[in-house]
């Protein structure tokens, strides 16, 4: 199976990337994952289940650890030939 997470990160800094996003891109950039777009407001990231979820696992304990008062994720099964 394969999935797909749209997340982002909360406080959000215009100015400066905060401690806890970058820490969450570079979780889901160092997965063995197949395809990762970051964007200003949003990550997405795409792989296999077992890959993507225990990437997610990290994400979500790092960037706690480094003061994310807020994550909104969203997790997909992207259907055969998408994506």
């Amino acid at each position: 199976m394969r999935l797909r997470v749209e997340f982002t990160t909360e406080p959000f800094d215009l100015d400066e990337a905060p401690a806890h996003a970058v820490v969450a891109r570079e979780v889901v950039e160092a997965a063995d994952l197949d395809a990762v777009d970051v964007g200003p407001f949003g990550t997405t990231a795409e792989g296999g289940a077992d890959t993507l979820l225990a990437a997610v696992d990290v994400l979500l304990r790092r960037a706690l650890a480094e003061g994310a008062t807020r994550i909104s994720l969203q997790v997909n099964v992207v259907e055969e030939g998408e994506g």
